[in-house]
């Protein structure tokens, strides 16, 4: 078990944490959930002991191990792959070091013996005589390959870097497990794989994740950090954003009908309190107004913005058409010979291990670069926009507002009209007049689908779009995407928003390998049983 006692934590004047009682139970799961910048990876820090608190305590029963899931991804470039996931035990990986550097020593002694053998002893209590196959077995499971355990970690590339710290924290069987982003960076052989393990994991897990199906699948409980305090819910993350919603709605309605009577009773009072023959009535109605309680609802930190596309203009049959598209960059040829036609009513997800080709190719259909042969062909009755993985050019100019940014885009340059688009985007008030140099990765998405909520476009062409945002940005999205009755074309690596959008799944490895008009799941199905 690890514990918060009256844990406070205070930053620059502001009060992050204000007295955080909360337990952890081994066991359970607890998904660790917060509006951006509510404090999540800041209180996985003070957990994990690299950050004191302010006032209050954490502790961990005695000689309870730790794991963190490391987030340097270049920490360990002199390292083998292999040592790299044995040093997450650094107990065990310490005593390892000690034994083989006495047993390497050209001056043996009768004290190295001595020594030696009590190392061997605590050695093999630790586990670390299955510690290596433990952890091939664990980077396996990672789909790292054996001819890649003995390789030094700088020879990796960076989503391989990834699975390896992954492996590293769970190494060892730690009694606490702390997993800051886990699923980043991984397929959805290892998103699987490591749902299944969380799964199994018998001791205490505490995770941070953007990832509302990973949540759903390996979660006991939720940790909501809201109100600068941590409150505890049995159940995954839907059953925790259901019953909050409906609490939510049922306080509210109670709220409406104490203010509703408040009203009434003040009504009367004011009427009739100057009249003789009502006078005792209403005394009795000032009683009761004194004696009822209205509750206000708590501010939430937690806001959801409102995604909306409304095309201008219906779509007809066709969309776009591609015929023998190829590419090459820098000398290698990311796209070869892809052939595809996309219809109306269709929502299309592309899937593939690389990253480039996927965003090359929608760059390709969006018209930002040319193919070195082949055409794409749009309807007749298209109208396009996009939001790119890499929305830099859009931010790069001179430093102005957010809304005379915005204007630049719509047709209506009214200051109302278009601070209206923002303030659905949670910019109001003088959120909107922030300089767009200043903004963070999910603001500036948010910006860039204000963008596309002006265009009227018929067709959304969107790459990795979940990329920077929150759990409710991402909710809010999703939500707009399934009620748009237009055409997606998009990518990324979130499972839910995948499952509930697309209904045409294409993959891409150089050309089209795959193309099938079914779901996310019955994809997942078929192609990994």
């Amino acid at each position: 078990m690890i514990s918060a006692t009256d844990v406070s934590l205070s930053f620059g004047g502001r009060k992050l944490f204000d007295e955080v009682n909360v337990k952890f139970t081994p066991g359970n799961c607890y998904g660790l959930i917060g509006a951006n910048g509510a404090g999540k990876s800041t209180f996985m820090k003070l957990l994990a002991g690299e950050i004191e608190p302010t006032t209050g305590n954490i502790s961990s029963g005695s000689g309870l191990r730790i794991s963190t899931l490391k987030q340097d991804h270049f920490a360990y470039e002199e390292e083998t792959v292999l040592n790299t996931v044995l040093m997450g035990n650094q107990q065990l990986f310490k005593i390892l070091q000690e034994k083989t550097a006495i047993y390497n020593n050209p001056d043996f002694s009768e004290e190295d013996g001595i020594k030696a053998a009590e190392l061997e002893a605590e050695f093999g209590e630790l586990g670390g005589y299955e510690a290596e196959s433990e952890a091939g077995a664990l980077l396996e499971g990672l789909y790292i390959p054996t001819n890649l355990h003995y390789k030094h970690m700088k020879e990796l590339n960076g989503d391989e870097k990834v699975r390896v710290l992954l492996a590293q924290a769970l190494t060892g069987k730690p009694d606490i497990l702390l997993l800051d982003e886990p699923t980043n960076h991984l397929d959805i052989r290892s998103i699987r794989w490591l749902e299944n393990f969380l799964f199994d994991f018998e001791n205490t897990v505490i995770v941070v994740s953007h990832d509302r199906h990973f949540l759903n699948k390996v979660c006991t409980h939720i940790a909501d950090i809201d109100y600068g305090k941590i409150s505890t819910y049995v159940g995954n993350y839907d059953f925790w954003k259901e019953s909050i919603e409906l609490a939510m709605r049922l306080k509210a309605q109670q709220n409406k009908k104490a203010e509703d009577k408040a009203k009434d009773l003040k009504t009367f009072i004011a009427r009739f309190s100057a009249n003789a023959s009502k006078s005792k009535q209403a005394t009795s109605r000032q009683k009761q107004l004194e004696k009822l309680e209205i509750d206000d609802l708590p501010v939430s930190t937690r806001k959801y913005p409102f995604v909306g596309f409304t095309p201008k203009r219906e779509l007809g049959k066709d969309i776009v058409e591609l015929e023998n598209v190829s590419k090459t960059i820098d000398g290698v040829e990311v796209l070869n010979n892809v052939n595809l036609r996309i219809e109306e009513g269709e929502k299309v997800v592309f899937l593939g291990d690389n990253d480039l080709e996927k965003t090359t190719l929608l760059q390709i259909i969006n018209g930002d670069i040319e193919p070195d042969s082949g055409t794409v062909k749009w309807g007749l009755t298209t109208s396009h926009i996009d939001l790119p993985m890499d929305n830099s050019k859009y931010f790069s100019g001179e430093k102005t507002s957010i809304v005379d940014w915005l204007r630049h885009f719509s047709e209506d340059k009214d200051d109302s009209f278009v601070r209206g688009f923002l303030g659905k985007m949670l910019f109001s008030g003088d959120e909107a007049l922030k300089a767009t140099n200043v903004l963070s990765g999910g603001e500036k998405v948010r910006c860039m689908l204000a963008r596309m909520m002006l265009s009227g476009a018929n067709v959304l062409i969107l790459d990795g779009p979940t990329n920077h945002l929150d759990l409710e940005s991402i909710s809010a999205l999703n939500d707009g995407l399934v009620r748009f009755n237009g055409s997606i074309l998009f990518t990324s690596h979130d499972h839910q928003f995948i499952q509930t959008i697309a209904n045409r799944i294409i993959v891409i490895d150089k050309c089209v390998v795959d193309d099938r008009r079914e779901s996310y799941d019955e994809y997942l199905d078929r192609t990994l049983g």
